[in-house]
């Protein structure tokens, strides 16, 4: 794996300027921590959970989904910013994290507005009825492209999709690499950004991060 794509110091005065974290995802980031430390990797963690909410709390969405739960704390960090009515819909297909993601979140202030499903995303995505206001994509790199064009059909026309790990750590642009994530990434990267039906941004945040919405301006 590449090297992190900003410098420790960054990172942590980048945090030191985000809001702090509501009590009970800091309970998620610290159980993740202790328990599932050869997992790391794959916690949200507090800047890019925060520029989730910031984008949930910008589009206000009835309706979330989330392919890949791991532990909770994305999830909820998108909760934070949902409508007064809104709900949302995580999928994971490892019944250990769907297990402890149930967990924090029956412990959090979101219990019965948020479904914990588990199996292979892209059937549990068939099942899903849109329309869908807000996405974000997490799970294995190979099928990127497949979720997000099994979710695309139902996205609202506001709607917006979050894709994350699209710098993979910055082995995208280390032509070295042809590792099959790493190309899967840099396939979806590049369908996405040549889509003309589609409008993105990459933001070089945690492990980057794409934001997707229809093209709405010439």
């Amino acid at each position: 794996m590449a090297e992190p794509i900003t410098t420790p110091a960054l990172e942590a005065y980048a945090t030191a300027h985000t809001s702090p974290e509501p009590a009970y995802l800091r309970a998620v980031a610290e159980y993740t921590e202790e328990h599932l430390a050869d997992r790391i990797s794959m916690l949200t963690g507090h800047l890019a959970g925060a520029f989730l909410t910031a984008i949930a709390a910008m589009v206000r969405p009835q309706l979330v989904v989330e392919v890949g739960t791991f532990s909770g704390y994305s999830a909820l960090a998108m909760a934070r910013g949902m409508s007064a009515d809104g709900r949302m819909i995580c999928l994971d297909i490892d019944p250990e994290h769907v297990e402890i993601a149930r967990r924090h979140i029956e412990a959090s202030p979101f219990s019965g507005r948020i479904e914990v499903r588990q199996g292979a995303a892209l059937d549990l995505l068939a099942a899903i009825d849109g329309p869908i206001d807000m996405a974000f994509i997490d799970a294995d790199k190979g099928n990127y492209r497949n979720y997000l064009e099994a979710i695309l059909p139902k996205l609202s026309d506001n709607g917006v999709i979050v894709v994350d790990n699209v710098l993979w750590y910055g082995a995208v642009v280390d032509e070295s690499d042809g590792s099959e994530d790493t190309v899967a990434i840099r396939a979806f990267n590049d369908a996405v950004v040549t889509n003309p039906e589609l409008e993105c941004v990459m933001v070089p945040i945690r492990d980057g991060m794409t934001l997707i919405r229809r093209r709405t301006a010439p």
